[in-house]
This record gives C-alpha cells, sequence and structure tokens, in this order.
C-alpha cells in the first residue's frame, strides 16, 4: 500500500496577519489584534512575530501585554475579513487536493497522496502552497509534511513563519521523540501535568510506558497517545459535509455594562435568536432542547436547560422560550455580567409536530409563516434589510 502524504497547513499570525493587510503601515511595529477593553473583553487575540519577540501573549489581558511591551498598538478583530482570507486559502488548497479537512479558521489538513504525478512529491508541493499564499494573499503559512496527520500538525509548529517541515518515518525519532509531550496533538495542560507527576516528560516517554498504566493514568486516551507518539495514526483526512449537523448552536454576549433588567436581556435574546434561527433554517433543523446561559457581577455561572414540547426554529419563539427560562430561574440577586442561551437536541426537517389540542398553537404557526417571509427578503437583499424592533416585547 502507498505510504500516505499528509500536510497540515497553518496560516502565521493568521487575524495579526490579516488586519495589518488593511494597516500597512503598522508592519515595523508591535501589533496585537485585541477584543474590546471597553465591552469588557479586553484580551490579546492574536499577535504579530514582533509583538511575540516581546513576550506578547495571545488570551493575556490588553495591560498585561502592554507592561511588557509599551509601544504595543492593538487593532479591533475583523471577522469578515478573517473568514474571508480563510476561504481564500482553501480554495488555493483545493488546486493540490480535494481532500481538505479544517481544523479552525487559520488551520487544515491536506491529503495529497494522490497528488504527486501531477506535482511532485509532497515536500515539492507544500512549497508550492507557500509561495501561492504569500504571493496572491500577502500573507504567509508554515506547512508541516508527514506520513500521518498528527506528525504533519507537529511539523507546522516546528518552524514558523514562512516554512515546511518534513517529518518522515525515517526521521521522525529523531525530531519528534525529544520534543515535550505537551507538543503532541490533543495533550492539553492538565494531561501534560498528570504525565508529568508520573515522570513523562517527552513524546519519547511515552513510548517506553507500560500500556496498563497509560490506561491507569488516562482510560482510553492512554493506549491513543502511545500510538500517536509511535507514529501509528492512522486517522484520514476527512473533509466537511455539506449535510454535517452541529451538535449545538448558541452565544453569550457580555454588554458594555451590567445586566439589570429583564428588557435588557430580552433584547440580548431576539439578536441569538435570529442568528441561531438562521443556522437552523439553512440547514432545516429544529431545535428540541433550550439552555440559558448566567454569569453574574460575582462571575458565577450557571446554567438551565429545558425540553420543548414540540420542536421549534422560528427566532421569536426560540427567544421567548428562552425568556421564560430566564425569568423561571434567575432572582436579581446581583446584575448580570453575561447572558446568552444554546440550543441543542437538534432535529432534522421530519420531526413529527403535535399540535395544541385547543388552538393555542395558530400563533405559533402564524410567527413561522413570518419568518420564512422574513428570511426570503434577507435572502435576495442581505441580512440588514430587515431588522426585527427590538423595543418591542414579546
Amino acid at each position: 500500500m502507498k505510504e500516505r502524504i499528509i500536510l497540515h497547513c497553518d496560516l502565521n499570525n493568521f487575524f495579526a496577519s490579516v488586519s495589518l493587510l488593511s494597516n500597512p503601515t503598522l508592519y515595523d511595529m508591535p501589533v496585537a489584534v485585541c477584543g474590546s477593553i471597553e465591552a469588557r473583553h479586553g484580551i490579546v487575540l492574536a499577535k504579530n512575530e514582533i509583538a511575540k519577540k516581546y513576550g506578547v501573549k495571545t488570551a493575556e489581558a490588553v495591560w498585561e501585554a502592554k507592561q511588557k511591551c509599551p509601544e504595543l498598538v492593538t487593532i479591533p478583530p475583523d471577522y469578515k475579513k478573517y473568514h474571508e482570507y480563510s476561504h481564500k486559502a482553501r480554495e488555493i488548497y483545493s488546486r493540490y487536493t480535494d481532500l481538505i479537512e479544517p481544523f479552525g479558521i487559520d488551520e487544515c489538513w491536506l491529503d495529497v497522496t494522490g497528488s504527486t504525478l501531477l506535482f511532485g512529491t509532497g515536500e515539492q508541493i507544500a512549497n508550492k502552497i507557500r509561495c501561492d499564499i504569500k504571493r496572491e494573499l500577502g500573507i504567509t503559512i508554515s506547512v508541516g509534511v508527514s506520513f500521518n496527520k498528527v506528525f504533519a500538525k507537529l511539523g507546522s509548529d516546528m518552524k514558523k513563519p514562512d516554512a515546511v517541515t518534513v517529518i518522515s518515518r525515517d526521521n521522525f525519532k529523531q525530531k519528534v521523540w525529544p520534543l515535550p509531550i505537551n507538543d503532541l496533538l490533543f495533550v492539553g495542560k492538565k494531561t501534560a501535568e498528570k504525565l508529568n507527576q508520573n515522570g513523562i516528560f517527552t513524546v519519547e516517554d511515552v513510548t517506553k510506558c507500560d500500556d496498563d498504566m497509560l490506561a491507569h493514568l488516562l482510560g482510553k486516551a492512554g493506549k491513543q497517545l502511545k500510538c500517536y507518539a509511535l507514529g501509528e495514526d492512522t486517522s484520514p483526512v476527512t473533509p466537511p459535509r455539506e449535510d454535517d449537523m452541529p451538535k449545538s448552536i448558541g452565544r453569550t454576549t457580555t454588554p458594555p455594562k451590567d445586566i439589570t433588567t429583564r428588557d435588557e436581556v430580552w433584547k440580548i435574546f431576539i439578536g441569538i435568536s435570529e442568528e441561531i434561527s438562521r443556522i437552523l433554517h439553512e440547514k432545516n433543523l429544529y431545535v428540541s432542547t433550550i439552555q440559558v446561559h448566567t454569569r453574574d457581577t460575582n462571575l458565577k455561572t450557571k446554567e438551565y436547560a429545558h425540553t420543548l414540547t414540540n420542536p421549534l426554529n422560528t427566532s421569536i419563539l426560540l427567544a421567548r422560550e428562552a425568556i421564560k427560562i430566564f425569568e423561571s430561574n434567575y432572582t436579581w440577586d446581583l446584575p448580570l455580567r453575561s447572558v446568552g442561551f444554546r440550543v441543542s437536541n437538534l432535529k432534522g426537517d421530519n420531526v413529527a409536530y403535535q399540535p395544541d389540542l385547543f388552538g393555542n398553537d395558530n400563533d405559533d404557526q402564524k410567527q413561522e409563516i413570518i419568518e420564512n417571509s422574513i428570511l426570503k427578503v434577507r435572502k435576495k437583499f442581505g441580512f440588514d434589510s430587515l431588522k426585527r424592533g427590538t423595543n418591542c416585547d414579546e
């Protein structure tokens, strides 16, 4: 059987790199993309290479970053542009293979095993992609080339920015085994700490561990981790399918000021429900469970779930159910820092609907008709062509 050739493509400092395309005067300065301090999301979302050299880290508070780098320039995120460039990068990958598996907005695995006759070796394909991205998009990429997904991911992490790294069967013991165990895919902070406490510090250390010991420490994941370290990952590169169904959809909002009234919560729920409903209609899904999330000013988080008698996908009805759950559970002992809701237990459009025997669901049916009309208008003229009057109550 032919040896697989897997690439892992990682767009370097993606948010910062794309944002700098619109701010070329900042190229030679330390720059961080940050959530709005005024909106209390004042953390570093991404940084460029210059800021990284000052020790600026993703997810740290802006004030901490500026202590390390007083000259740090902060700019707001532009998610629309990030999605645009992510899509453009994947169009470039598709020139070389149709086996593309996204791993976040800025990373993808590619299986190019069947592409070598047309485009050359895995390393040559990786360099073609690297040059295409740089020339056409104006940003850089690091690509790992290997015989499995785990090592390809490690390869893309080894040299940054604008680099290609090959991890083969001949060199993986020299390149991979000396690495700290937390460099291995899916080894998080807690898992690494648990392994370190038991004398496992490097990838090679895992290969020498007894299977029973790993099973005791990590359960079934212990055996899988050892397979990864030995280069025995056989997981395929799996492109997303059009009919892939999300397990849940939702959002939490942290407004600039604390939330003190039920009306403020209602307005937030209306906004969230519109986003959720749009996705549900696109995928022909209905909701059976709604989970409301609250976080008070003492940062205490609570969640309240309710299963619906009849599945829904209409925005106003989802918002009504969410506010009912909220009012039944939250007692306003403290103002709220953030609030939101999530829908789950999603079902296709062939779900059985049990009508109200007393005719009380007529309004629901009317709302569904209105919702469908709104969606048609928005599809034709854009989402902002119709806006719900959020000052109106249910």
